[in-house]
């Protein structure tokens, strides 16, 4: 990334984004507002791009149908806004590949640690505030090949790859988890552990993303979802990647 990062806020709602703009701005971020999906899509198309802020609940095509467009057509990471707080709106939201999501009334100071964590993800720098002896996906080599039950995945280029030699798409979130389980391979990992690991802490004590991704991952990976044998649950622990990782 070179120059500040620009932030593409939509929102219909005005006066939330003059507010972020104002804030944003004085955080060192290149921000641009727009309030519809037309806008959006036009906003993207025109110039780099770094993060996405997309509320919910717009006129016209909603926020869950443009993050479903921008998972397709672009990488960009997407923070999603709802004035719909519940868990079952929040899963959804990162069914549709939201990277995070953050419920309104917001404060300006978590938006900005999360805006931080979703980029500090994607551009694989800083150190997590996880346990030391478990290995971070940022401390693995940028152009890493790992070779797991058939799978490769390099981690520089992050691309997935299936037996068939088929690119699998990943978002930022699922790169992160896999990469945490692909450098602690056959170790059971809690979700504390994989929130350290992946995004920083910037999580609630209720929080469910990390169920989600492994949900998400597994629809990927397993031949059977329902009946996973690569990433298993384990009773009141947590999650364990149950095969050898292979490096050449």
């Amino acid at each position: 990334m070179t120059g500040p990062p620009h932030i593409l806020v939509v929102d219909d709602d005005q006066e939330i984004g003059a507010l972020l703009k104002e804030f944003l701005g004085m955080q060192g971020f290149m921000v641009t507002t727009v309030g519809d999906g037309a806008a959006m899509r036009k906003a993207v198309e025109a110039g780099r791009i770094d993060l996405v802020i997309l509320d919910l609940m717009l006129p016209g095509e909603d926020g869950l149908s443009l993050c479903r467009f921008l998972r397709a057509a672009t990488r960009l990471p997407v923070i999603m806004l709802t004035a719909m707080g519940g868990e079952t709106d929040r899963v959804v939201g990162l069914e549709m590949g939201a990277d995070d999501y953050l419920a309104k009334p917001f404060s300006t100071r978590e938006l900005l640690a999360r805006i931080k964590a979703v980029l500090r993800r994607v551009n694989d720098r800083g150190q997590p505030e996880g346990e030391a002896a478990l290995a971070a996906p940022r401390d693995a080599a940028h152009r890493d090949v790992m070779h797991f039950a058939g799978w490769t995945l390099d981690s520089g280029r992050r691309q997935l790859r299936s037996q068939d030699g088929v690119l699998v798409e990943i978002t930022g979130g699922e790169f992160d988890l896999l990469m945490a389980f692909l450098l602690n391979p056959q170790r059971v990992l809690n979700r504390d552990q994989l929130l350290d690991l992946t995004r920083g802490r910037v999580a609630g004590p209720l929080d469910r993303t990390i169920d989600v991704q492994v949900g998400r991952l597994r629809r990927k990976l397993e031949v059977d979802p329902k009946t996973p044998e690569l990433i298993k649950t384990v009773r009141g622990g947590g999650y364990v990647l149950a095969t050898e990782v292979r490096r050449p």
